[in-house]
């Protein structure tokens, strides 16, 4: 009570802070920042030195502290054994102290760390940003809330990289990469931004990120070697198109993360979508040359659209009601798209992109002429990518008429998509290997983003 007493005094007389601050406490230990910063150093592959996880996270291994074994395909660690790891990890931290055994056991003795580490030093020096990472958390830091206002983002895909990259449109600059993903071909967002999906050739999965933290957390096996993928439009299925085999679209239960069917359709599956209303998956095939038109109520085939050429990317335009007006498809070998009446079921045009002005040429396709197609948030254009004319035209709806094109350095051209607002269009260019950024209503491409190696699909999306 004395010194309470004096401690009042010297406040007082203003000699001293307020007894409460001048005493100071240990940070204390964050689990979600531990869960989705410090996890994934576990995982990581840093050059040629072996993962944390392959001596810690052995079974058999008597080395502490231990990391839960990884259940079979599963590639990160769910919430349970998340809290053994940080419960094991917690043991040989000293929070707020630069001289815990975390920190200073994998370090190199150069950088200030131990003599010995049986999986040698994991980080050669302080500057290391997995090492920095690991002190944030030894010196309590914390991850900030979750909730608030999603953000804009466009997923690009990267085929000949194993990583996927994720771009802000407010600043068209990489903001992250989902990386260990060999030949990842489509993408898709869950409504609340929480997953994204990734269609991986490599393994014939659907893998799942963290829409956060962009880490891998689960690879579901599918029936066959697939292409593209939709999300419907409240989240629940994954249609994933099954190029090998027989052709088939894989349904993805995004609650258990099981493939809950198999829908066949006896043809190869390049790109598979939902409509508008979301009452159906239209799943086209090149080499079939058809659309299949699935009932997403019962996922079984309502009906087929055949056609004389194959099927390539699909895009679609909506009644006042939101149901599908027409369908509009880009097929191999022409230079422009069909027009199909969705109600009847029939082609009603196909319209040819303009020759190119005097002073252009066009460039050689190297894969399909005409690659890429979107319907704007507005329903009042459609935009169809030319990649031998290199160029972006705009048709109004729903008329199509011709109202303007945007020309592009990228090369390549293949795929697109646009922003949630309606402002830019993304085109993904495999030749140059970026991704064009085009002014929609200035109809002029602005920028191109350094991307990855064959960017392929690209989708617009809300992550946290």
């Amino acid at each position: 009570m004395q010194r309470i007493i004096a401690c009042w005094v010297l406040i007082a007389a203003g000699l001293v802070a307020p007894c409460a601050r001048a005493q100071s406490t240990a940070p204390t230990l964050d689990f979600e920042f531990f869960k989705e910063k410090v996890q994934p150093i576990f995982l990581n592959q840093r050059g040629d030195h072996a993962r944390c996880i392959t001596c810690h996270g052995d079974p058999e291994s008597t080395l502490h502290p231990h990391l839960a074994e990884l259940k079979p395909g599963q590639l990160f660690w769910d919430e349970a054994d998340s809290r053994k790891n940080f419960e094991d990890y917690s043991k040989f931290v000293t929070p707020g102290s630069a001289d815990s055994r975390i920190l200073v056991h994998p370090l190199a003795p150069a950088a200030g760390g131990d003599p010995f580490h049986m999986g040698g030093p994991q980080f050669k020096t302080q500057d290391d940003p997995d090492w920095q990472i690991l002190k944030a958390w030894v010196m309590g830091a914390k991850m900030a809330p979750l909730g608030g206002p999603l953000k804009p983002r466009i997923i690009q895909t990267n085929f000949a990289s194993n990583y996927v990259d994720i771009i802000d449109p407010a600043t068209d600059k990489i903001v992250g990469k989902i990386e260990g993903i060999e030949l990842n071909h489509g993408a898709a967002v869950s409504p609340d931004g929480s997953r994204i999906f990734i269609s991986d050739e490599t393994n014939s999965s659907l893998d799942v990120a963290d829409g956060r933290t962009f880490q891998l957390t689960n690879r579901i096996p599918l029936s066959e070697h697939p292409n593209n993928i939709y999300i419907s439009r409240d989240g629940h299925y994954v249609y994933v198109s099954i190029a090998g085999g027989k052709g088939a679209v894989d349904v993805i239960d995004t609650t258990t993360m099981q493939r809950v069917k198999t829908i066949p359709t006896n043809m190869s599956i390049h790109n598979t979508y939902v409509t508008p209303d979301g009452k159906y998956a239209l799943a086209g095939s090149i080499r079939g040359k058809g659309v299949a038109v699935i009932d997403t109520a019962t996922n079984e085939i309502a009906w087929t659209i055949p056609m004389d050429l194959g099927i390539r990317p699909m895009a679609m335009s909506k009644n006042p009601d939101g149901s599908t007006q027409f369908l509009f498809l880009q097929m191999t070998g022409f230079n422009g798209f069909a027009v199909i009446d969705f109600a009847t079921h029939k082609e009603i045009n196909r319209i040819t992109i303009p020759d190119l002005p005097p002073g252009r040429t066009k460039f050689p396709p190297g894969a399909e002429v005409s690659h890429g197609m979107f319907v704007t948030p507005d329903n009042k254009t459609l935009l169809v990518v030319s990649r031998v004319n290199s160029g972006l035209y705009f048709y109004s709806l729903p008329d199509l008429k011709v109202q303007g094109v945007a020309f592009m350095e990228g090369k390549g051209s293949g795929w697109m998509t646009v922003t949630q607002d309606g402002s830019k269009a993304y085109i993904a260019n495999a030749v140059t290997n970026d991704v064009s950024v085009i002014d929609l209503k200035a109809k002029k491409e602005i920028a191109r983003i350094p991307v990855g190696a064959t960017p392929k699909r690209n989708i617009s999306a809300m992550l946290p």
